[in-house]
Order: C-alpha cells, then structure tokens, then sequence
C-alpha cells in the first residue's frame, strides 16, 4: 500500500502537495480561530505541513492519515524539526474510510476527494469522525471560467468538463449536502505556479541523478509536455480552493 512513486519524484521538494502556498496555509488557519487543543484529522495529509505548522502556531493537536510512506515518514520528520512531535502524529494507512476513535473539532480533507469517490462521499466519511458543531475542511479544484470543450478539460488533467464545477456551483453543492460554508481560502495563479513549476526542476534534477531508472523515460516525457499543457489550459482554467464548512 503506497502512493506510486512517480508523484513522490514530482513532488520531492514539495511540503504542500497542493497549489497552496505556506502564506496561503497560515492564512487559512488563522481565519478559521483555532483554539489551542483543538483537535484534528487530517485524511490524505501528505508531508503534515498543515498539521505541524498548526501545532507550532495554534498550540492543535491532531492526526494525519496518508497512503504516502514516503510523505508520511517526511510529516514525522517535520513534526520533530517544529517541535511539535507530543503534539501530532503520523499514520501511514489509506485514508478511505478512515474513521477517528474520537470525535474531533475539525476533520479536513485537503485535496484528495478522490478518497471518498467525490465531494458528497467525503463530506460523508468525515462527518463520521466530527463533533455535531465542528468544522470540516475540503480542499477541492473548480473550474475558473467555463471551459470551451473537452480537450481543455482534458489538458487540465480532468477526464472531462463535468468533473468540477464553476466556483458558485461548488459552494452550492455544498450546500445541497447540508452545509454552509463558513470560510474560504482560494489559490491564486502564483500559488498554483509555485505547485506547480516546483515539479519540472524536481524532475529534472532527478533525471539527471538517475537516468538509467525504470521511470526515467515517464519522467522525461511529462517534463518535455507538461510546462506547455500547464501554461495553455490548467494555469487558465482550473482554480482550487480549502473550504470550510459547518452543519446546517
């Protein structure tokens, strides 16, 4: 059980696997009033950025769950270098379906609904481990502007244009599931570059470190294409935001 290794070359240097800046992190935390000891689950919580620097700053406690042994081992690391290791920990298990033994004050998925096979699947499964008056958290993409046809959708990675939602229908989603969003943080162009150009010298000083591995040729293509794919479609068309929402 493990992430394919593909992803943790791409993002190697990368301690937020999101198009989320370390500003746009804090920003996020402070708006949402984090009382110290409140306590968190973090589903699909990559190198435990969120979770760590939370700690250091809020004085949270909290548990991150990620399929990543690689991103996981990273988020133990950096839990020690802020000294907050008493207060977070780090579970290397797949995050569908995870359920906490407690109820806790936030439950966040950050970019990863794919764990619950969608929006309304995740909401679900981390309505399990929130108390009745907590708050969730999901990080999910949506399209910008309307998108003018399938190969755009496609050049932003998504399998076709019905695969997100323009930003108004997002939060109204939301709300169909029985929830009012309460805060938001959105991604900006310079944040999704950061996430994303941060891959193409990952890859390429790998390549350069190991051109005789079984991925170097995977590598070499994605490099060559995706700096154009990115620049024509996705840096255009698709936004990404954290959303914060309570029960109704």
């Amino acid at each position: 059980m493990d992430l394919p290794r593909i992803f943790t070359i791409r993002e190697s240097h990368h301690r937020i696997h999101n198009p989320f800046t370390a500003e746009k992190l804090a920003t996020l935390g402070q708006a949402l009033r984090l009382s110290p000891g409140s306590r968190i689950l973090d589903l699909a919580s990559g190198s435990g950025e969120m979770l760590c620097t939370w700690a250091r700053d809020h004085g949270v406690t909290g548990t991150g769950v990620d399929i990543s042994t690689v991103f996981t081992e990273q988020a133990r690391t950096r839990a020690v270098e802020l000294g907050v290791a008493d207060r977070v920990s780090f579970v290397h298990d797949d995050a569908s379906g995870f359920v906490a033994d407690e109820r806790v004050d936030l439950a966040a998925c950050v970019g990863a609904t794919w764990i619950g096979d969608g929006v309304p699947g995740t909401v679900e499964l981390l309505s399990r481990s929130l108390r009745d008056d907590g708050l969730m958290l999901i990080g999910e993409p949506y399209w910008r502007k309307p998108v003018p046809d399938e190969e755009t959708a496609r050049g932003c990675l998504a399998t076709s244009v019905d695969d997100f939602r323009l930003l108004p229908d997002l939060i109204e989603q939301f709300g169909e599931l029985g929830y009012d969003v309460v805060e938001m943080v959105l991604s900006s162009q310079d944040s999704w570059d950061r996430y994303q150009a941060a891959q193409w010298l990952s890859m390429r000083r790998w390549l350069g470190e190991h051109p005789d591995d079984e991925l170097a040729a995977e590598v070499r293509a994605d490099l060559t294409t995706e700096p154009a794919r990115y620049t024509r479609y996705q840096r255009e068309y698709l936004g990404w935001g954290v959303f914060a929402l309570m029960s109704r």
